[in-house]
Order: structure tokens, then C-alpha cells, then sequence
């Protein structure tokens, strides 16, 4: 199966193609800015390193977040336009169980961090399982002190990964059962292996039926069924 990645849910957009699980080109960069110039060259730098074309892809992953709303909008508008104009399959993935999945750890319980702005994050548990993480929970949106209190009453030791950085610098003093780790933020090549099981069941959504994950009232709202992004080789496919 080859699957194109898509993640522009954090500063760190990226780009990655994937045969059977196998990463065969990745782009990447960190910005918080211009995700949208960046995802369609990343995208064709990806096609060109593979030697392939967009027609033989088999489905695509996206990122839906929780994470900053106008690079979620970025990516997943390219997304499902490229499936729509391809016609695959478009499984969604979340970037708080990216960033868990790709934490290396073996016993501590592993709390996954994204900084979704106006001084608020999005967060969740999940414990280390062979093979990947289990979430304990459903996501939350939490103010730092809100999140502090969260890590005080977990008994366990506790990793804690995502984009730690952008906490308050008190949120962890004195928390000797935490202990940072990486990565900071979801990466494409990640989301090949969260959503594979999915792919692998057919258990995916229409692509128009995605939407972005925010956890709380995005600054803008979006009729989503009003838009209808033309797909970026949509003019060389009808040549």
C-alpha cells in the first residue's frame, strides 16, 4: 500500500510518502508560518524523490490535530482535495496520539502536550504497550495550572513529550516524577504507522465527513460544505 502523509497541525509541517509502512521521501519544516507554500512543494518534493505520481497512491493520512487552526485547515483542505481528485481513501489522525506513539519509553506513563494557544493546551494520557501506547482517556483543552494539578495527582512516573517548551516554566518545578522527553511535535512519517490498522480494516470516514479536531470554538468559523479546494494538479490531470 502506498500512502501519502500530511501533518500542518503544529509549527512543524511535513510531508511524507510511505509503501507498506516504509518511509521512501519526507519534507519538514518548522514554522509556524506559511504551512500552505510549503505543504504543496513539500508534497511535490516527495512524488519527485519516490519517482512517483499522485495516481498511484492508495489512500492518505491526515492530521486533524488538536493544534493550531490555520494550519490544521491547511492540511487537511489539501488532503481531502487530493483524495477527492485522486480518489483514495482519507484516514484522519490525531496529533496527541502521534507524538505518544513516536515517545520512547518503556514503563512511565506518558502524558502527550500540544500548544493550542490563548494560553491553553490540549492534552492526554496513554500508558506504553508493545507495539505502540493505549490512550487512557479523551483529550482535554487545559489552562497550565489546570494541567499541573492533572500531573500532581497521577501516581506514576510519569514522560511527558509534545511541545513541553511553550509550557509556563512553574508547570513541572518540583515534579520529580516528570521527566521531558521527545518529540516535540507529530511528524507525517508518524501518522503512516497510527492510522495503518485503520487503513488496513477499511474502517475509514468519507473524506468530506473530516473535519479538524479542536477541542474548543475555533477564533474563525468555517462552513466546511461551502469549500471545495481544487486539488494542485487539477490543471495537469486535465491537460
Amino acid at each position: 500500500m502506498k500512502v501519502l502523509a500530511i501533518d500542518s497541525a503544529t509549527p512543524a509541517a511535513s510531508v511524507a510518502l510511505a509503501q507498506d509502512r516504509r518511509i521512501v521521501a519526507s519534507a519538514l519544516r518548522v514554522d509556524r508560518r506559511g504551512h500552505s507554500a510549503f505543504m504543496v512543494s513539500a508534497i511535490d518534493f516527495c512524488f519527485d524523490q519516490a519517482g512517483w505520481s499522485p495516481n498511484e497512491i492508495d489512500a492518505i493520512v491526515v492530521d486533524v490535530g488538536p493544534g493550531l487552526y490555520t494550519g490544521l485547515r491547511v492540511g487537511l483542505s489539501t488532503a481531502q482535495a487530493l483524495a477527492a481528485a485522486i480518489g483514495v481513501p482519507l484516514a484522519p489522525a490525531k496529533s496527541l496520539d502521534a507524538i505518544a506513539y513516536r515517545a520512547a519509553t518503556g514503563r512511565r506513563h506518558i502524558w502527550s502536550v500540544v500548544d493550542v494557544r490563548r494560553g491553553e493546551f490540549a492534552v492526554a494520557s496513554y500508558r506504553p504497550v508493545p507495539g505502540g501506547v493505549v490512550k487512557d482517556g479523551p483529550a482535554q483543552v487545559v489552562k497550565p495550572d489546570v494541567f499541573r494539578a492533572m500531573l500532581e495527582s497521577d501516581p506514576e512516573d510519569i514522560l511527558l513529550v509534545g511541545d513541553v517548551p511553550a509550557l509556563p516554566e512553574g508547570v513541572t518545578r518540583g515534579l520529580h516524577r516528570v521527566k521531558g522527553g521527545r518529540p516535540r511535535y507529530p511528524v507525517a512519517d508518524v501518522l503512516v504507522e497510527v492510522a495503518h490498522p485503520m487503513l488496513e480494516k477499511g474502517a475509514v470516514p468519507h473524506p468530506d465527513e473530516i473535519r479538524p479536531l479542536y477541542l474548543r470554538e475555533p477564533d474563525v468559523t468555517l462552513n466546511w460544505d461551502a469549500i471545495h479546494p481544487p486539488s494542485p494538479w487539477a490543471e495537469a490531470e486535465g491537460s
